[in-house]
């Protein structure tokens, strides 16, 4: 029910704020259409597919140039997975697989997602993160990434997690554009074999802030990837109605 709580405020939140950029990018290619997770026993993964008005993963942003102030456009999935089913140690939050493009960084050291052999060039190409949300009334959208306190030994990540200050992680999934439709498959293992689960569809825009004091804890005007806008929501209300098939 908290979750319900801390998600119904997005809405609330965006009809009342604007953005600065957030208008180059309000085009079908984030209106959403459908949104399904279908698990696979042949192959122990959920297929998790997002589908559009528009072209999906077409629409990229327009780099900054830095990487305060960078933009992020989001394919979202909000889920009632717990922090733990991912690799994260326990706490409060939504967790979410947020499939995402932003030019200015790269933040998957691991993997090469353009084939080219430099894995540090490929941030524009869009890939997965699981990150755990919260109320953030800081931002416009009215939600950010958790962030804990840079040295936190309390907190627990997954071994594949980019070495940022926040509840994220870079798991390297598979996505494929195909048309009106994003997709990802997850492997089972990698998320405790859960399969039994609720969802939702959301598509944003969000922002990377590491200026001002206090921005690598948290504690700044801003925090350091927030959403600052919702396109789209595929249940209208964010209630997560959605159930793996």
């Amino acid at each position: 029910m908290k979750k319900l709580f801390i998600l119904a405020t997005v809405l609330t939140a965006t009809a009342a704020h604007a953005c600065d950029k957030c208008g180059n990018y309000d085009n079908p290619d984030f209106k959403i259409t459908s949104v399904t997770v279908q698990h696979d026993a042949r192959i122990a993964a959920t297929v998790w597919e997002l589908h559009v008005e528009g072209t999906a993963g077409k629409t990229t942003p327009a780099p900054a140039g830095h990487l305060n102030g960078a933009p992020v456009l989001g394919y979202v999935f909000p889920t009632s997975l717990l922090p733990t089913d991912v690799g994260f140690s326990a706490t409060e939050g939504i967790v979410a697989l947020a499939l995402t493009s932003h030019p200015d960084f790269d933040d998957t050291p691991l993997w090469d997602e353009n084939a080219d052999r430099n894995y540090a060039n490929d941030g524009i190409v869009w890939h997965p993160h699981w990150v755990v949300l919260t109320e953030d009334k800081r931002v416009a959208g009215g939600l950010a990434v958790k962030q804990f306190a840079k040295g936190d030994t309390s907190v627990k990540l997954p071994p594949t997690n980019p070495g940022m200050p926040m509840y994220m992680d870079s798991p390297g999934y598979q996505v494929i554009t195909e048309g009106n439709t994003i997709r990802v498959i997850v492997p089972d293992y990698r998320m405790s074999n859960k399969v039994d689960f609720k969802f939702d569809g959301v598509a944003c825009y969000m922002e990377v802030n590491t200026g001002g004091a206090g921005a690598a804890h948290g504690t700044g005007d801003k925090p350091m990837l927030g959403v600052y806008k919702v396109y789209s929501v595929a249940s209208k209300d964010l209630s997560l109605p959605y159930t793996v098939k």
